[in-house]
């Protein structure tokens, strides 16, 4: 699984032109499922997602989580996180499970995430065509893939 975490002020998923999901302060979180992820990408990576300490303490400093500040969580599904460029100018998206498999983990990853924060997330409709709008904080972006634990 590859994340992309924007720490964010406002941000919201929209489809057909109706609010799917929204949040105030918080992380917008895309979310990319690989054929090789597993239960256990899903526990490590929301366990990241929820513990990064990339909000600011009273001194100005990173040092807080999500949960720690009060904040909420966009989670939305993007299978294009795994595009691959290497050969061409079309992207591949060999990489990216199939419906069978990403399906059931990124519900698997609403149901943790929910669980971890103790609230319940805001999401979008998991293959719908989605607008997503965002006031990024800082800006902050943040990059982590489960398969190398970085």
């Amino acid at each position: 699984m590859k994340v992309v975490i924007q720490r964010v002020n406002e941000a919201s998923v929209s489809i057909e032109g109706k609010v799917a999901g929204s949040i105030q302060r918080g992380l917008l979180v895309l979310l990319g499922i690989e054929t090789a992820d597993t239960q256990e990408d899903v526990i490590w990576l929301s366990n990241k997602i929820i513990n990064m300490r990339i909000f600011d303490d009273a001194d100005g400093v990173m040092n807080l989580s999500v949960k720690e500040v009060g904040g909420n969580i966009l989670l939305v599904s993007q299978f294009t996180l795994h595009a691959s460029t290497k050969k061409g100018n079309r992207p591949s998206y060999i990489a990216a499970a199939k419906h069978d498999i990403s399906v059931p983990l990124y519900e698997a990853m609403i149901k943790q995430l929910n669980v971890e924060m103790g609230e319940v997330i805001q999401t979008g409709q998991f293959g719908a065509d989605m607008k997503v709008a965002l006031i990024n904080n800082g800006p902050v972006t943040i990059i982590v893939d489960s398969k190398n634990k970085e």
